[in-house]
């Protein structure tokens, strides 16, 4: 019995058990984005802490990236073996070890292997949370992944404000170990469900165990994360490198500022407060476009002109900070965020640019795994030309360079055509 046809009489129970999922879905969600923000405004302090330079800083800021692209492949994998649930389970026990570890680490090795390994299950979460969404609310899928993107969006925002007001209070050991309880709280409603779903014997239980078994069939106990063998090479298509390189330039300027902005500002005389604060507003931002984006973007055919007023608030945001980076500091960060919106425009573009299930599959696990590897780059490239130049200059014109990338593959990727009629 699927969940989207469960008889109005089961429909209440079954919704007793779903809660379990809900609440796991809600509370991971919230946890995808937390070693990020959480780190980026104390990178200053604890650059101080452990005797580390710009060099090393860009390397932090690299690090979720190449997790994401990492196991964004071996996910998939590991899924179809254990199944979406368990996984998304080992997602929150991997990140609450990580994020707890940072706490006790004793150099800058420990703190980026630490901080990596709780990447590492944020990345499997990143994976595994979108088809549980599938598998157990099909009858609310618009609604639940709203309430998804919404908490991720959160998740991102108050790591970034309450990171140094931790650290001034209790100390930058609190304030990097404080969001594994999180992580921890994330875990738990996995553990009710895989019990629920194993030895349950309630009529929610029940339930839950029969939209589960009715998911997994043949031995594969994710099949939402399979695809159809696409027909034609996806990298021969220029819609698909289009939209590579919109994603993966949108996701290095992303990372950079992430990583950099509060040291920017610190550098011109702000607080670490005014930088976690300044990430904050900039996660906010990229919340308002992530939700409005989508509905925007199935209205226009060619939707390029988007891509344009993005670059060029990027291209204000860039020069407020670079010239008067305290004076109009609100405006210059506001305008940055409103960059960002090309990267829900790369999403939603996925479905638009296609006409079949395996031409999706394909053209978004192209456009991740290689957007993901070419934004790696961008937070250490960021800081080694600031460490080289001892200026900031450098650094933004190289963002300025990747606009120029960003507006080539909006234009590729923008274009009305299929995926399949190129490939």
């Amino acid at each position: 019995m699927s969940v989207s046809t469960v008889p109005s009489s089961l429909a209440r129970p079954l919704w007793q058990g779903r809660a379990w999922v809900l609440a796991g879905i809600v509370l991971s969600a919230f946890t995808l984005r937390t070693a990020v923000t959480s780190l980026t405004p104390l990178l200053d302090a604890l650059g101080r802490e452990f005797q580390f330079g710009a060099t090393m800083t860009g390397v932090f800021g690299m690090v979720p990236t190449a997790a994401f692209a990492l196991f964004g492949v071996a996910t998939p994998v590991l899924a179809h073996r254990i199944g979406l649930e368990r996984a998304a389970l080992l997602a929150m026990a991997m990140a609450a070890l990580g994020l707890l570890a940072r706490a006790f680490v004793g150099d800058t090795l420990q703190l980026l292997l630490a901080n990596a390994f709780a990447l590492a299950g944020m990345g499997i979460g990143n994976v595994v949370l979108p088809p549980l969404v599938k598998r157990y609310f099909a009858d609310r899928v618009g609604t639940v992944s709203t309430a998804y993107i919404t908490v991720l969006q959160l998740g991102t925002i108050l790591p970034a404000l309450a990171a140094v007001p931790l650290m001034q209070a209790s100390g930058w050991r609190v304030s990097l170990g404080s969001w594994s309880l999180v992580a921890v709280a994330a875990a738990l409603p996995w553990l009710a469900v895989l019990w629920m779903e194993a030895r349950g014997r309630s009529e929610p239980a029940r339930e839950l165990a029969r939209a589960h078994d009715h998911a997994v069939h043949g031995g594969d106990a994710a099949p939402e994360l399979a695809a159809s063998a696409p027909r034609g090479r996806v990298w021969r298509s220029p819609v698909a490198w289009g939209m590579a390189l919109m994603f993966g330039m949108t996701s290095l300027i992303t990372y950079s500022m992430f990583t950099w902005l509060p040291k920017l500002l610190i550098e011109a005389g702000g607080s670490p407060a005014l930088g976690g604060s300044m990430v904050a507003l900039f996660s906010t931002l990229g919340m308002i476009s992530a939700l409005c984006m989508p509905a925007l973007a199935v209205r226009v055919a060619n939707p390029f002109p988007i891509v344009l007023v993005c670059v060029l608030a990027y291209l204000g945001g860039f020069a407020g900070l670079l010239l008067a980076p305290m004076h109009g500091t609100f405006v210059w960060v506001g305008l940055i965020g409103l960059g960002p919106s090309t990267f829900p425009l790369a999403l939603t573009l996925i479905n638009l640019r296609t006409r079949s299930p395996a031409g999706s599959a394909a053209l978004s696990g192209f456009m991740q795994g290689l957007g993901y590897t070419i934004s790696c780059l961008g937070p250490l490239a960021f800081g080694w030309l600031h460490e080289l130049s001892h200026g900031w200059v450098w650094p933004f014109a190289m963002l300025g360079a990747c606009l120029v990338i960003l507006v080539i593959g909006g234009r590729m990727a923008c274009k009305p055509r299929m995926l399949e009629d190129s490939w």
